[in-house]
């Protein structure tokens, strides 16, 4: 059987970063890597969902919106995985992502949507948590430069 793409990346040589994990016609799958992989550091499940939320949403609002085809969690626990169409650059990819991190930061309603209505499992949700994971992942991002 044949290996997916995301095994055939050598984890042991992974770092917390930006990066572009791979290209499939015009759609760049950007790895956001909150974690070094493999070193029993990993986010916890209400950290994850709640970043989902919050990022998906200030993403999809943003004025790449109609670029943003996914945004999501890595089930490794690691990071998360940013799909966008190839007509951005990854240096606006990036100035957009940071701008969604700070206005996370900025956040103090309520997680987006936090009801049994909107979402699946969403008493499992911490915006505090988000917040701190935000800000640790822009203090990664400053000064990248170089997506590899």
């Amino acid at each position: 059987m044949q290996k997916i793409k995301s095994f055939e990346v050598d984890h042991t040589k992974l770092e917390p970063g930006f990066y572009i994990s791979r290209i499939d016609g015009d759609v760049v799958t950007y790895d956001m890597r909150f974690c070094k992989p493999n070193t029993g550091v990993v986010l916890d499940n209400e950290t994850m969902h709640t970043v989902e939320h919050m990022i998906a949403t200030f993403m999809r609002n943003s004025e790449i919106t109609d670029s943003v085809v996914y945004f999501g969690p890595m089930g490794c626990q690691t990071g998360f995985y940013l799909l966008v169409r190839d007509c951005i650059e990854p240096e606006h990819v990036v100035e957009v992502l940071r701008g969604a991190l700070n206005d996370t930061l900025l956040h103090n309603g309520p997680v987006f949507g936090a009801s049994a209505v909107e979402c699946g499992n969403y008493r499992s949700l911490d915006l505090g948590k988000a917040k701190t994971a935000c800000e640790n992942y822009l203090k990664i991002l400053k000064g990248i430069n170089e997506y590899q």
